[in-house]
């Protein structure tokens, strides 16, 4: 009888084992002592190029970021003194002819100033922090050194420059210029690949494009010693590259 029983058992592991095997067989078409044919996808063919456009442009617009701060032993009185400061600010500005639309407030923040006690091994506060930043557009760049030291003069003791940039307000005439080149430029090394591969290049089935238009941070800029130096603050706008990118992949006609 046991032997019996293990019999059975043998028997129908041997069917368990002998399905899957069965099942994958079925599924095979392939005549014997061939490989399956695989498609790799329509992604793998084709001639694939990256191409690259490049157009110098002189930025024509400059953004300063600047603030004001002041500290007092209550709230009260440094936001009195911030915003004293920040109204000749705006004053100054605006007497440049820098329109309402061009100063943007980028930044408010109130700090509890602290110092460490010693003696009682706790914290004290002996003051409050109050930081105005905003953001101003300077549509004609040869009077951002002037725009810029009359800021810093309205604004005293208190004022914070945070930064200078370099723009070009509205690039797409630049990107225009960028991307004929760039397409020019795949094209050129798709057919280049062609013939080099001895094959004939067919038409262009995929294009990407994208683009990169920087922005130009001034190395330095120094003060002007005078209110009556002409021009105010030496700042160079300079140059900046708008580069044009796409990718085209071609067919192999």
């Amino acid at each position: 009888m046991e032997t019996r029983k293990n019999r059975l058992i043998l028997a129908g592991m041997a069917v368990a084992l002998l399905l899957p095997v069965l099942a994958l067989a079925g599924c095979v078409q392939a005549p014997a002592g061939t490989a399956p044919v695989v498609n790799v996808g329509y992604q793998q063919e084709g001639i694939w190029v990256n191409g690259r456009g490049e157009v110098q442009a002189v930025p024509d617009i400059a953004t300063l970021n600047l603030g004001v701060q002041a500290q007092a032993v209550t709230v009260a009185e440094a936001q009195a003194q911030a915003q004293q400061a920040m109204e000749k600010v705006m004053a100054a500005l605006k007497s440049l002819g820098v329109a309402d639309k061009d100063i943007q407030t980028t930044g408010y923040s109130i700090w509890q100033q602290t110092r460490w006690d010693q003696d009682k091994q706790v914290e004290v506060v002996i003051g409050y922090q109050v930081s105005n930043n905003i953001q101003v557009k300077v549509r004609d760049v040869d009077a951002t050194g002037a725009v810029l030291d009359a800021a810093v003069m309205a604004g005293g003791d208190n004022i914070r420059v945070n930064g200078i940039q370099f723009e070009v307000d509205d690039p797409s005439e630049y990107l225009e210029q960028a991307r004929i080149k760039a397409v020019a430029d795949a094209k050129a090394k798709a057919a280049q690949l062609a013939s080099l591969a001895d094959v004939k290049l067919g038409k262009a089935t995929y294009i990407t494009e994208g683009y990169d238009v920087p922005v130009v941070y001034p190395t330095r800029y120094a003060m002007a010693e005078s209110a009556d130096m002409a021009g105010g603050t030496p700042v160079s706008a300079g140059e900046t590259t708008i580069v044009a990118t796409v990718q085209i992949v071609y067919q192999i006609a």
